[in-house]
């Protein structure tokens, strides 16, 4: 063990000795390592944050939430033209699943309604993003709520002109006042602000609730109707803890089915979405892209690897006095060719720790730029980084190391004189 230990030692000086020696011909040998073990990780760093991004904001909905709409999350088999004919989703199917469908934890109307401009005084903040649901809303999405309280049962059926402010919202309209009690307009309609949301901070996606306001449903009804075909609404529904989710859904699918008259055989005109169904679609989007940025990325590794193997070969070539010295001297063949395998891997390693810095680096610059959303370089992609430069200079050093361990000693000490 402590001679394998010497030998790392000594490949480990040759190594820095080809660093320092041959700076251009090392730097541009090692180049190709470097880019392959950037765009791998930065890739792998990107769609990890992405995907940390995309299912935070899911993670406010329990998995076994349900979205009954007329559009689909992921693909289907029913053609994109037959699809555009059903109909939305209604206030009337949505109470009459809460009234027949058991084991309903909570359950809320949405209505997907256009940015608003909201008024107060003279400041008017425009392309505010509304969220117009029943109070059920607030037992199925985490959220908290800074300062005041959200709306009632009895407003929400009644569709009380209330509203909701998210955080910047409130700042950009009032400031530092206290924004409950004061009326705004919207929509061409005076509305109470009744509460502000506690403040979230902006992610890339864009769905931070710091820059939306949150009114009745039955509000937004009376304004745009429910024959409004820009107007789609959806119902949400989550079960009580314990309830089967395979259970749960074909019991909605088949009191909706009941409701809307379909006959047996007939395609469902609505799909049931489940939040688990997304989380997995987004699984399957991410590794995707993964496949991509490594077939990508693998070719860099490919030139890398050319690049490591031309250092050993010409460091063969300029050591082959030594090889012959200590072969002569009884060195086995194992030995000559461990110290080159450990020179090709500590050379490939170098240049994949300056890439996984620039990726750092480039991380720390990305996040600055977008806000909340975070860039991070895993402790589980650092290994993956390190790991596949090692495997990269074994593999291009595995040949150098052979031709070398094969050198005849006296004609090895001949030809290095």
């Amino acid at each position: 063990m402590l001679i394998y230990l010497r030998v790392l030692k000594e490949s480990f000086f040759f190594a820095w000795s080809a660093l320092r020696n041959n700076k251009l011909r090392t730097f541009l040998s090692l180049l190709g390592v470097t880019i392959g073990i950037f765009s791998i990780i930065a890739v792998l760093a990107a769609v990890d944050s992405l995907e940390r991004e995309v299912k935070g904001s899911l993670s406010a909905l329990d998995n076994s939430t349900i979205m009954i709409m007329k559009f689909s999350f992921g693909p289907s088999d029913i053609p994109q033209w037959k699809r555009q004919q059903f109909p939305h989703a209604s206030y009337d199917e949505y109470q009459y699943l809460m009234r027949s469908l058991p084991d309903v934890a909570a359950g809320t109307f949405a209505q997907g309604v256009p940015q608003a401009s909201l008024k107060y005084q003279d400041i008017t903040s425009s392309g505010i993003s509304v969220v117009a649901v029943t109070n059920g809303y607030y037992d199925i999405e985490q959220f908290d709520i800074a300062e005041g309280r959200f709306y009632s049962e009895a407003e929400s059926a009644s569709g009380a002109p209330v509203v909701v402010l998210g955080y910047e919202i409130a700042q950009n309209l009032f400031g530092n006042s206290n924004p409950l009690g004061k009326q705004v307009r919207m929509y061409g309609h005076r509305v109470t602000v009744i509460g502000v949301l506690e403040k979230q901070g902006s992610g890339l996606m864009g769905n931070s609730r710091d820059g939306q306001v949150m009114v009745p449903v039955n509000f937004t009804r009376r304004i745009f109707g429910d024959n409004n075909q820009n107007i789609f609404g959806q119902i949400i529904l989550k079960p009580e803890e314990g309830t089967d989710d395979d259970e749960f859904v074909a019991m909605a699918e088949q009191q909706l089915r009941s409701y809307r008259g379909l006959k047996p055989g007939e395609v469902n005109t609505f799909f049931v979405n489940r939040i688990q169904g997304f989380a997995d679609f987004i699984d399957t989007i991410t590794g995707q892209l993964n496949l991509i940025g490594l077939i990508i990325s693998g070719f860099s590794l490919l030139v890398g690897g050319f690049g490591i193997a031309n250092i050993m070969f010409v460091s063969v070539k300029e050591r082959t006095n030594l090889i012959g010295i200590q072969k002569s001297l009884g060195a086995k063949n194992k030995f000559i060719l461990s110290q080159f395998l450990f020179e090709a891997i500590i050379l490939s390693v170098i240049g994949g720790l300056i890439g996984l810095f620039l990726v750092w680096i480039v991380s720390l610059i990305a996040s600055q730029f977008t806000g909340d959303f975070e860039f991070v370089l895993s402790p589980l992609n650092i290994l993956i980084g390190t790991a596949v430069s090692a495997i990269i200079g074994l593999i291009s050093g595995i040949i150098p190391a052979i031709s070398a361990s094969k050198l005849d000693p006296v004609e090895a000490i001949r030809t290095g004189m």
